[in-house]
């Protein structure tokens, strides 16, 4: 997965945000599962792979054409 959105642009600046998100609530992912919390962990790292699948249906990000892994256009 890699950001394709130009730079500079407003998309881009989405693009980075959504990246953030997504790896904010990876590391939450990995603190829960830390701690023993597999609920959050689980739903933490679901939230993550939401970030990335949003930005990959609205073009922000390359993922290779993995239709099995995130909800592509057509």
């Amino acid at each position: 997965m890699k950001i394709i959105a130009p730079e500079p642009s407003y998309a881009r600046d989405i693009a980075e945000d959504f990246l953030n998100m997504a790896r904010s609530y990876y590391e939450d992912a990995k603190h829960f599962r830390a701690n023993g919390d597999m609920i959050n962990a689980f739903a933490a790292v679901n939230y993550a792979h939401g970030w990335l699948d949003a930005g990959a249906r609205l073009g922000l990000f390359d993922v290779g054409g993995d239709w099995k892994l995130f909800t592509l256009r057509k």
